[in-house]
């Protein structure tokens, strides 16, 4: 049975992915008062437009925004999801509680209000996963209260998060992986000679140096050295956090045959890669790139162009890499991260031990 509509608090509330809590019959709603003072700022100002909370925390929301990115260095996409976690929680708690959220309100909040938001987001099918991250979320802005004197959100401490089972990638073979990148199986499309030049320079670089999809894309001429002339690229990844990474010879000279090939100018401060109209490449072309690869090499729907830096990480596991070494490479910032592909190993190594081993 659909739960009943709720009226819209305004137009913009309606946009936000906000949960009603079902409430017993003749249970009155508390009221919350709203504090008259106003932040100074402009944009604490704009900010506290937000419809689902009082003025004075949609302030905070703006100031922990700015934290984020300033200080904390997170990446846009990031600090957007963290924000939408944030207006999801409080757009919940202003139907929860019947008004707008204050900072009083938050402090006093109790672990079952939390859970209760727990649920909410249950009941609309989001998994244990996305769960988590929304809680992350919302601690962290809970935590940015705490530090700046504002108060906190104590209850979100006594609740557990949901557990994730960690997964593990599913790496191509050696073989597979290699063949990715040979432009001759794509021969049939109809596609213009640096076209397929640059896709297959592109996902040789996602498995020859475990690059992320953007990570690649975001490279620019001068970031990339010709073949003999240098070994490494330097790469910015999440949190515009650089780090240096090998590039393998035969990786480069992809790269150089697609640069002789390309019809359009590349600036040394320019992208490496551009797309048809020669502006800054899609990752969506390289998406659909693999799944043409897919067809023609028989893989699973599994393999995707993040499964060739799984591909990579475990590649150089299973044979002998240091694991501190990969989380380096990859750019990870907890060796935990890196740790999700040890299972993998220790599959490869039962295996190597069934079949080798005189006793086994």
């Amino acid at each position: 049975m659909r739960p009943p509509a709720r009226p819209p608090l305004t137009a913009d509330l309606q946009k936000s992915d906000s949960l009603r809590s079902p409430r017993k019959p003749g249970e009155r709603t508390p009221a919350i008062k709203s504090p008259s003072p106003r932040p100074s700022s402009q944009r604490a100002e704009k900010e506290a437009d937000i419809p689902f909370t009082a003025p004075e925390v949609a302030a905070e929301l703006a100031r922990w925004i700015a934290h984020l990115t300033a200080e904390r260095r997170m990446s846009a996409k990031t600090v957007e999801a963290y924000q939408r976690d944030a207006h999801q929680f409080l757009s919940f708690l202003a139907d929860h509680l019947g008004g707008r959220p204050t900072l009083a309100n938050l402090a006093a909040l109790a672990p079952a209000d939390v859970r209760a938001f727990m649920a909410a987001r249950r009941a609309i099918g989001i998994s244990s996963r996305s769960l988590m991250r929304a809680l992350a979320g919302v601690r962290s802005f809970a935590r940015f209260l705490e530090r700046t004197g504002k108060g906190g959100v104590g209850a979100l401490a006594a609740v557990r998060a949901p557990k994730v089972a960690k997964t593990l990638p599913k790496p191509l073979t050696i073989a597979a992986a290699k063949r990715i990148a040979d432009a001759d199986l794509r021969a049939g499309e109809e596609r213009e000679p640096w076209v397929l030049a640059r896709d297959s320079a592109v996902l040789a670089l996602l498995y020859g140096s475990g690059l992320r999809i953007s990570e690649a894309l975001g490279l620019k001429r001068k970031d990339v050295p010709a073949p003999g002339a240098g070994d490494v690229i330097i790469v910015t990844g999440k949190g515009d956090k650089r780090r240096m990474v090998p590039v393998l010879m035969q990786v480069l000279q992809l790269i150089a045959d697609y640069v002789a090939l390309c019809p359009y100018d590349l600036p040394a401060d320019g992208p490496m890669f551009v797309g048809a109209k020669g502006g800054p490449l899609s990752p969506r072309i390289i998406q659909l790139t693999m799944q043409r690869l897919r067809g023609a090499l028989g893989l699973a729907d599994t393999v995707t162009p993040h499964a060739l830096r799984h591909s990579f990480a475990t590649h150089l596991l299973v044979r002998g890499g240091d694991l501190r070494a990969i989380q380096e490479l990859l750019g990870h910032a907890s060796l935990s991260t890196t740790q999700i592909y040890t299972g993998i190993d220790s599959e490869r190594l039962m295996e190597v031990y069934k079949n080798a081993h005189p006793r086994a």
